[in-house]
């Protein structure tokens, strides 16, 4: 299930627990009073008037709710209290002729001070409620106290992009605030401002945040701040400061120069980077001034510290300055001139056309684009939760990685010898935590945080395929993001911008659409739901209860409402585009028709406009050229709607648009999660790999959704011994065969067998053979260690049994069947041990997706697959490495034997751990193959003639059908090929 999932800002609790929730304040508020025996009543009329000291509350309003001893309770909330003096609220109450009374106090709204639980016994005549301590006095009766001390603070958010403040203080001498402390009120752009009463003091200790957990303690240190106006700014307190929110006389000087200004080029393109001016009157934007060329100077605005100038012409000196500008428009002087010359124009590949080839012949490398390498940082976004995860301390924003990033490495990725990238979902996202891609909101759009000038998908694809690499395209069929699907549905949702909900919401920005690029200049942050949500009942809304408290709160404590946040449950999807249930059973079939999670909004793929929706989507990307799909969350829709739907029209597109040979190699390959160790998923063939291999044995009914359920059940009364089988991966003794495809469905599958065992390759191995003859043809399985999910077992790490299992691990996959495919950075086993996900509760830096781009920095050129002709920088020393040379090596061993890429296997006559033999027959080509993987071998029954293996070139002659192999070594590899080229590639850490 290929995404971070993070629990919501606050979801909305059980229904039972919220009922029940709702019935204790009924009978009690949280924190009210509990009863206790009231003395013996008093004989006279007596009154009692109660002082309550407000200064370490700060409640908007303060009630008394009492009893007078042996009477009863005033109504919930009580009786409101009035100002007295300074720092204090009073109420005079009749007792009769009760000589005390017990009482709590609130603010109305649900918060309590009833003293622990114990509630405050009271007496009669004048009583002051300080802190927790009853005493008698009128604190109010000296009419000439001596003035308050004051301090007005006044503390800039301006590099925060908080919209809201609050300051947490201790005068000294005095206790703090109760965190998080008193709201401060904005004063003017950037400002925020709040007078505090100091009594005696004469300073006060004090620490800012946001409201959402989010602190400015000075460093740990706090902010010491006197008496008088004070600024806070940056982490400097002014005293004695004048009001910077009051109105000034334009300052005309000129700001400061940015500092560092740098040029680089990357063929005709020109990456400009530089330091941000210091000055503290606020530069709002840049001038880049560019001359050189045939195009005389070009002056241009720039909203960042980073600039890419495209388009240039070829190996041509350009100098670049650059000013600061103010708000004001004063113009700083010219910085250094930085010189950059460009390079010659790539070659334009050929567009728009799948490379067409036997996916088989490909290895694939897997990245998570957001996280592989940044070309272009102006189109990174840390999005709302970059501060919480602690990706902004890191600097290090979840969308940072990008296609112009990939391009640039892709001879990284062919010098190790791939010829296939899978990426993940390209579709425009939208999500707290977004940037892997798997909540789709826009199907039909390219998320433009990963697309740069120069640098859209169309230019990664045409890039790919003009160094002869496939793009793999990760699609997702199962649902939508949480906030519906652009162009079929989009839930509005409950909202209310409230002193508790302002930082989750966007103000509203009439006519603005949704890109997760924009950013909004106010709050400095990507716009996300601000189009979303209303406080205004909808017209035609159909979510139950809307905007009606329900009881719970947010883990922050804020209120919690229905229709806040979309769920299957609420109403506020349509049932016939969406499904309307929680899963329950995971191998049941509640896991084909319920929401997985409440960021995935589960589509109804049985209806025709979902299905449309998602076909016609998908066509787009087809047209553009890419050379197969990984299909996303494959085990969630039933088997009947790809094989009517899906499929079909996938292959219909492909041959449509690129001829029937494209269409033939178009590779599909389904993420089938099955997370358990056998050969059937717990018993459930519905909910196994290797069942969507296959197409359909019987007719079902012409609806989809009955179909479905239809399908369901007759196949598990099938069950797992009448299942259909085949020969497609197997030798027939040492004879290939021609397989059989007239059952295939369509779609190919991940190895989650292979997966879940490779805790080591022996076992990963012996598994795979077992599952081998239930699918339609295993030689097309995808076969990897671990992934962004998982690692093997159902591991939450990325795999760490050590260099040598991994080498042993990488002998097995790149000669057994199947196509090996490497998530990024497994060849120098980073990030090992690390949690592979863990949402925004860490920095992603110390995750299992952190950013690799610093180990691919620098230049690399891949002169052809495995073999790098120049690199420099750290991606020479990443190069280095000993599991890249081992890949590299099996990368070129794999590609020059076709055994090993399209060949079927046997273990017959074989003896020995990890040893097989493989064939391939086609026309002139035939090629046959024995290996063992680590432990020694004897092959018999096999043909006589010269076998040489590709490892060592050691050639041996068999007459007598017998061939014996000592054992290599741990990682090592022996591959023995029946009249064989002869030794590939040179000895390394492994392969030797």
């Amino acid at each position: 299930m290929s995404r971070t999932r993070i629990p919501l800002p606050a979801r909305p609790v059980a229904v039972l627990a919220v009922a029940a929730g709702l019935l204790g304040l009924l009978a009690a508020p949280p924190d009210a009073p509990s009863p206790r025996t009231a003395p013996a009543a008093a004989v006279a009329e007596n009154t009692a008037t109660v002082f309550y000291w407000t200064r370490t509350k700060n409640w908007a309003a303060y009630d008394l709710h009492y009893a007078p001893d042996g009477g009863s309770w005033t109504t919930v909330p009580g009786v409101a209290m009035e100002p007295a003096c300074t720092d204090w609220v009073k109420k005079t109450v009749s007792l009769g002729t009760a000589a005390g009374l017990q009482a709590t106090f609130n603010n109305g709204s649900g918060t309590w001070d009833n003293n622990g639980g114990a509630n405050y016994a009271l007496g009669t005549g004048n009583i002051t409620v300080k802190d927790g301590v009853v005493a008698h006095s009128d604190p109010c009766a000296d009419t000439t106290p001596a003035p308050a001390a004051k301090a007005t603070v006044y503390y800039s958010t301006e590099t925060l992009g908080w919209s809201t403040a609050n300051i947490h203080y201790q005068p000294a001498g005095g206790a703090w605030t109760a965190a998080p402390g008193v709201g401060m009120q904005a004063a003017c752009t950037g400002w925020w401002k709040r007078e505090i009463d100091l009594g005696t003091a004469a300073s006060l200790k004090a620490a800012f945040n946001n409201g959402n957990g989010t602190w400015d303690n000075n460093g740990g240190s706090d902010y010491t701040i006197g008496t008088g106006v004070s600024t806070v700014r940056n982490r400097v307190v002014t005293a004695n400061a004048t009001d910077p929110c009051a109105a000034t006389p334009p300052d005309t000087r000129a700001p400061t120069v940015p500092a560092r200004v740098t040029a680089a080029a990357d063929g005709v393109s020109v990456l400009l980077t530089w330091d941000p001016s210091t000055d503290d009157r606020g530069v709002t934007r840049y001038q880049v001034t560019r001359t050189g060329g045939s195009g005389g100077t070009v002056v241009t605005d720039v909203g960042s510290t980073v600039h890419s100038d495209t388009g240039l012409a070829e190996r041509t000196a350009y100098t670049y300055t650059v000013r600061a500008v103010d708000a004001a428009g004063n113009v700083s002087a010219a910085s250094a001139a930085a010189t950059a010359t460009t390079g010659d124009k790539p070659a334009a590949p050929a567009t728009g056309k799948p490379l067409g080839t036997d996916p088989r012949k490909d290895p694939i490398y897997f990245v998570l684009t957001a996280r592989f390498n940044d070309g272009d940082p102006s189109n990174n976004r840390g999005g709302s939760q970059h501060v919480k995860s602690g990706n902004a301390a890191g600097d290090d924003p979840m969308f940072r990685g990008d296609f112009k990033g990939l391009i640039q490495k892709l001879d990284y990725v062919k010098g190790l010898g791939f010829s296939a990238i899978w990426i993940t979902p390209v579709v425009l996202n939208r999500s707290d935590y977004d940037y892997h891609g798997y909540h789709g909101w826009d199907f039909y759009k390219v998320d433009p945080r990963l697309e740069s000038a120069g640098a859209s998908y169309q230019d990664l694809i045409d890039a790919a395929h003009a160094k002869g690499m496939k793009i793999y395209q990760d699609v997702v069929y199962n649902h939508s993001s949480r906030w519906g699907a652009k162009g079929l549905f989009v839930p509005t949702v409950y909202g209310v911008r409230d002193s508790q909900w302002s930082w989750y919401y966007d103000e509203k920005q009439p006519g603005f659409e949704y890109d997760g690029l924009t950013i909004d200049a106010k709050t400095g942050k990507s716009y996300y739901n601000g189009d979303l949500w209303s406080t205004a009942e909808p017209t035609g809304n159909t979510c139950v209860n809307w905007g009606k408290p329900t009881g719970g709160k947010s883990a922050e404590g804020y209120t919690v409402y229905n229709c806040q946040w979309p769920s299957p449950t609420s109403g506020m999807f349509p049932k016939e585009l969406y499904h309307q249930c929680w899963i329950g059973n995971w191998e049941g079939e509640d896991s084909r028709s319920c929401w997985l999670h409440e960021d995935l909004a589960d589509f109804n793929t049985e209806n025709p406009r979902v299905q449309n929706y998602l076909i016609g989507a998908y066509d787009k990307y087809i047209d553009m050229g890419v050379d197969g799909f990984r299909v996303d969350t494959a085990v969630h829709i039933p088997r009947t709607t790809w094989n009517r739907r899906f499929l079909p029209a996938i292959q219909e597109r492909v041959a449509q648009q690129h001829g029937a040979e494209a269409a033939k190699n178009f590779f599909v390959f389904g993420e089938v999660a099955a997370f358990v160790n056998d050969k059937w998923n717990r018993g459930s063939v519905n909910h196994s790999a290797q069942f969507y291999t296959w197409k359909e044995r019987k007719e079902y009914d012409a609806d989809d959704a009955r179909a479905a359920l239809e399908m369901y059940d007759y196949e598990q009364q099938q069950g797992t011994g009448n299942q259909p089988t085949s020969t497609n991966a197997f030798l027939d003794g040492n004879a290939y065969h021609a397989p059989d495809h007239s059952r295939f469905s369509g779609m190919n599958v991940i190895d989650m067998r292979m997966h879940m065992n490779f805790g080591d390759a022996q076992n990963a191995f012996s598994n795979g053979k077992d599952s081998d003859d239930s699918y339609n043809d295993a030689t097309y399985n995808v076969v990897y260690v671990d992934s962004h999910d998982y690692g093997p077992n159902k591991s939450s790490e990325r795999y760490a049994g050590g260099t040598d299992a991994w080498a042993e691990n990488m002998s097995l996959m790149w000669t057994f069947r199947g196509i090996p495919t490497l998530y990024y950075g497994s060849e120098i086993e980073f990030q090992k041990g690390r949690k592979i996900d863990c949402g925004p509760t860490c920095p992603l830096a110390t995750t299992g997706r952190a950013y690799y781009g610093d180990h691919v920095a620098g230049s690399v050129t891949a002169s052809d697959f495995s073999q790098v002709s120049s690199a420099s920088g750290p991606v020479a020393t990443t190069l280095q490495q000993p599991l890249v040379q081992h890949v590299q090596r099996l990368n070129q061993i794999r590609r020059a034997i076709p055994a090993l890429q399209t060949g079927q296997y046997s273990t017959e006559g074989i003896s020995g751990g990890m040893a097989f033999k493989r064939r391939y027959t086609s026309g002139s080509t035939d090629s046959f193959a024995l290996v063992t993987v680590s432990g020694g071998a004897t092959f018999s029954g096999v043909p006589n003639g010269t076998y040489t293996d590709a490892v060592t070139g050691d050639v041996r002659t068999v007459t007598n059908g017998s061939l014996s192999v000592a054992a290599p070594g741990k990682g090592n590899l022996r591959v023995y090929v029946l009249n064989g080229p002869g030794k590939i590639g040179t000895a390394g850490p492994y392969l030797k």
